[in-house]
């Protein structure tokens, strides 16, 4: 394979948290800020001040459970949202000018932190049930609530249940894709082992169905049998693997299973020269053309390649019969590398891959454009009954290989 599949974990909630963090922290500065600038009209700035620092050292001592959410556990979210509205109802002792002149409170919009931590943690209805209890303390800390106290307090429940309910469509999405990632990384190695066995086992059987039948006797219930574990390894390499993997299901952190692909340990390995993979396959029947000098392709693109010619090969000596002979041409391009099959048999009706593709016969489907595709190539496969077929295989280059040699090989 020209990579291999590691699995990765993401977040997209994992920004909020680092947002609340900031958030925390800058309105705990404005807190003290509003405190030390209106501190003349304070009756009792020692309650202000004892509230404010116990405030200052929650903070920053928490600053780690919210860095996640596996940290922001209920029990710190419980103490952080008492501490917020024990502030707020300290608010008339240390100020008792707060109920008529509609003032901050003493946490001000530090308070907003605590609920934004349970919306982010638990979704809405975390959110409503915080929002709620700060709302009921502030209409009681207001005694007689003005109109912009309850503006306030339904901007504050309104913003906090709206995130919540972000985040909650946000996870939901993750797991999705989280399902769809797995399910493509599963069929690429599924199609990857399909290509493996039918180019080993599945002709390997064919082959024993065949010579068994034509020698009859104990020979052909041997080929009977190699012919029902043929039709049995092919509808298993049709099937799909659909089994759910606990790593989309983990939501601890709000994270979301991402497969990425990464260099093979072969990526650094020196150019094969795509010629001498080719080379063997020639023959009395088989023609092989190539360019006077190296194709030079990165050893799991050049193997990949060369095990499509292979396979598009074998569907010639299958089915184009004994007589039948094959030519390769091999054209190498600045971008990309082209190396075309075609053998004078009677053709692929039409209709027979579809067909065939149905009764899980792959070759076509797998081995040769499941191969290109892999490879961001292509497969082009052009059939005309009673004057052959003819197979064009696209391998485009690693930019570093392009060598600048426009025509070479025309």
């Amino acid at each position: 394979m020209a990579k291999r599949e590691r699995v990765v974990r993401m977040s997209v909630e994992q920004p909020l948290w680092r947002a609340l963090t900031g958030y925390r922290v800058l309105t705990m500065i404005y807190a003290v800020l509003l405190f030390v600038f209106g501190r003349d009209r304070i009756e009792h700035p020692w309650v202000a001040v004892g509230f404010l620092a116990v405030m200052c050292v929650w903070t920053l001592a928490t600053l780690p459970k919210v860095s996640g959410a596996a940290h922001c556990t209920k029990r710190f979210l419980a103490v952080d949202l008492t501490i917020a509205l024990t502030g707020i109802l300290l608010t008339p002792l240390a100020d008792e000018q707060a109920q008529t002149i509609d003032g901050p409170t003493l946490p001000s919009i530090w308070t907003a932190g605590a609920v934004l931590a349970y919306a982010i943690k638990g979704g809405w209805r975390w959110a409503a049930f915080a929002s709620s209890l700060v709302a009921a303390a502030n209409l009681v800390e207001r005694g007689t609530p003005s109109l912009d106290t309850l503006h306030n307090v339904l901007l504050v429940w309104v913003a906090s249940v709206a995130i919540g309910y972000v985040v909650e469509v946000a996870r939901a999405s993750e797991r999705t894709l989280a399902r769809a990632l797995e399910i493509e990384a599963a069929t690429r190695e599924r199609e990857r082992l399909a290509r493996d066995i039918h180019d080993s086992v599945l002709q390997v059987l064919a082959m024993v169905q065949r010579r068994g039948t034509a020698l009859g006797g104990e020979a052909a219930e041997l080929g009977r049998m190699a012919g029902e574990q043929e039709i049995a390894l092919r509808t298993l390499v049709a099937g799909g693997l659909d089994r759910p993997s606990r790593a989309s299901e983990d939501e601890s952190e709000g994270a979301v299973v991402r497969v990425v692909e990464v260099p093979d340990e072969e990526g650094d390995a020196e150019p094969v020269d795509l010629r001498a993979l080719l080379a063997p396959r020639a023959g009395a029947k088989v023609s092989l053309a190539d360019p006077g000098a190296p194709v030079l392709l990165p050893p799991p693109a050049a193997r990949e390649l060369a095990a499509a010619v292979g396979a598009a090969l074998d569907n010639v000596e299958r089915h184009a019969g004994p007589d039948a002979r094959a030519w390769i041409l091999v054209e190498d391009w600045p971008d990309e590398v082209i190396v075309t099959v075609r053998d004078d048999g009677p053709g692929i009706p039409e209709g027979r891959l579809a067909q065939a593709e149905g009764e899980g016969r792959m070759g076509v489907a797998l081995s040769i454009r499941g191969r290109l595709r892999d490879l961001g190539g292509a497969a082009e496969l052009v059939s005309v009954p009673g004057q052959g077929t003819e197979v064009e295989l696209k391998v485009p280059r690693v930019p570093g290989n392009a060598r600048g040699k426009a025509g070479r090989g025309r």
